[in-house]
């Protein structure tokens, strides 16, 4: 008999129990196929890029449900003039300090090439122990959650840091630097949308349990970190970069000596020792003499960071400001949540559409695009300003986002043609710790003005213009002139 049951085969509820399995499996097991394949495309598979996408990825998942957690209880727990102090307080304890601490984070990175898988496990082991001391106070508000914060802060900013120095090491054959950053900006913004109502729905349950939720996405974020190609921590021929003004004075790497000619008595040991010196990366004043800062960079790299500069200060400046004046002051006809919602959806859809037409737009005149850009969302918060509205706010919201998306892109593919191989990565950080600084700066501006929207718009069309007058000149002699380095696609 038994032999007999062997050859029948499972039987009817052992059947219908893996009908039932599979069933329910199926869906995530799809899913999960489906982001696999659509990840490691093109060749991101093979080359380490696709799961560069997923941590970028988990890393915005988790962010989001801490920023979720940290919402409700600092801005919308409370009454709106308590509110205000509260994000001071906010502003107070982790941005200000994050200034300081942020130069020296792209600096400190630059000693660590080989540990870059280990550097951004670190990150993620971090905030999800972090996410977990905040559990115990987001409740309270006490004091002892915002130091909590600012560890946050500083781990994401040096994740973000680490993340733009990995990149050049793991590009597929035939794709640029720009291209690869859309997909990961993308990806980081797809499960950002999916994260925030995730987040929201486990804020119901209790003010812990999106800190909970981050603290199980960063805990899989660190294992995922160390399945990063060892390309990752390879930092053969690369060098430091300094992203300051050269004062005048250019050196480039293929450059033996300083230009000019010798001098005098002594000229002559001076420019052979700045010139080893060089080749190794330093800088620094020897014999009273000023040492150049970024080396084989033209123009372009620096207007375009100050013209991105404009667009961070701005998305700092809209984040705080419009937070404020839409809770005490919601649009016509609309409460205060959907005013709020308004603006952030319309950002977001912004900054999505110019991270796509960004890669599309990878291979046309970066300087023209950046210039575009800013005219762009100068020309609009000025309209904000002269029709201040419901339709005005979400447009300028929209075109904040997409404006940002597409210029950061189009400074990325400015680095990516100007600055050689071996100094990429550390200029890739040293540009994205200098782009937070101005986002610090603009977030401050807008929580400190009075709730009147015609004035804040007036600031925000300030900001923009500032970006103008220091960038736009440069930026079109330089497309007019061409670069002096061969574009890349």
């Amino acid at each position: 008999m038994a032999a007999a049951r062997s050859h029948e085969g499972p039987g009817p509820l052992r059947r219908t129990g893996r009908v039932i399995g599979h069933a329910l499996h199926a869906p995530f097991t799809g899913t999960a196929r489906g982001i696999r394949k659509a990840t490691h495309a093109h060749g991101a598979g093979e080359s380490g890029l696709g799961k560069l996408i997923e941590l970028h990825a988990v890393n915005g998942a988790g962010d989001v449900m801490i920023t979720v957690a940290l919402a409700s209880t600092v801005f919308f727990a409370v009454p709106t003039d308590e509110a205000r102090g509260r994000v001071a307080l906010y502003l107070a304890i982790t941005m200000a300090p994050f200034v300081l601490l942020a130069p020296v984070i792209g600096p400190l990175l630059d000693r660590l090439p080989h540990g870059r898988r280990a550097a951004m496990a670190a990150s993620m082991l971090t905030r999800a122990v972090l996410a977990l001391t905040m559990s115990g106070a987001v409740a309270t508000g006490g004091l002892e959650l915002y130091p909590a914060a600012l560890g946050v802060l500083v781990c994401s900013k040096a994740y973000g840091v680490v993340r733009s120095a990995v990149v050049p090491r793991l590009l597929p054959p035939r794709f640029s630097l720009v291209k690869a950053n859309s997909r990961v900006t993308l990806a980081g913004l797809l499960a950002t949308g999916v994260a925030a109502p995730i987040g929201a729905g486990l804020q119901m349950a209790g003010p812990a349990w999106p800190l909970y939720g981050a603290c199980a996405v960063f805990v899989g974020g660190t294992v995922l970190a160390f399945t990063l190609p060892h390309e990752v921590d390879s930092a053969k021929g690369e060098r430091k970069a300094r992203l300051v003004p050269p004062h005048g004075v250019a050196v480039s790497l293929s450059t033996p000596g300083l230009p000019g000619q010798n001098d005098g008595k002594g000229a002559g040991g001076k420019r052979s020792r700045w010139a080893r010196r060089g080749e190794r990366g330093e800088r620094g004043e020897r014999n009273g003499e000023r040492r150049p800062g970024l080396r084989s960079v033209g123009p372009s790299v620096l207007n375009g960071l100050q013209a991105n500069a404009a667009h961070r200060a701005l998305s700092g400046f809209l984040i705080f400001f419009l937070a404020f004046l839409l809770r005490e002051h919601p649009l016509a006809g609309q409460s205060a949540a959907v005013s709020l919602g308004i603006a952030g959806v319309a950002a977001g859809a912004g900054n999505a559409l110019g991270t796509a037409v960004g890669s599309w737009l990878r291979s046309r005149g970066p300087e023209v695009i950046v210039v575009a850009m800013l005219s762009l969302a100068l020309g609009m918060a000025v309209l904000a300003t002269l029709f201040f509205g419901t339709v005005m706010v979400a447009a300028l919201s929209d075109t904040a986002g997409f404006t940002l998306a597409l210029s950061k892109l189009s400074l990325d593919a400015m680095i990516q043609r100007d600055v050689p191989e071996e100094v990429r990565a550390s200029a890739f950080a040293r540009s994205e710790t200098a782009l937070q600084m101005a986002w610090v700066v603009g977030g401050g501006i807008g929580i400190s003005l009075p709730l009147n929207g015609v004035l804040g718009m007036s600031v925000a069309a300030g900001i923009l213009a500032l970006g103008a007058a220091t960038s736009v000149r440069g930026l079109l002699s330089t497309a007019r002139r061409g670069s002096p380095h061969p574009r890349v696609a």
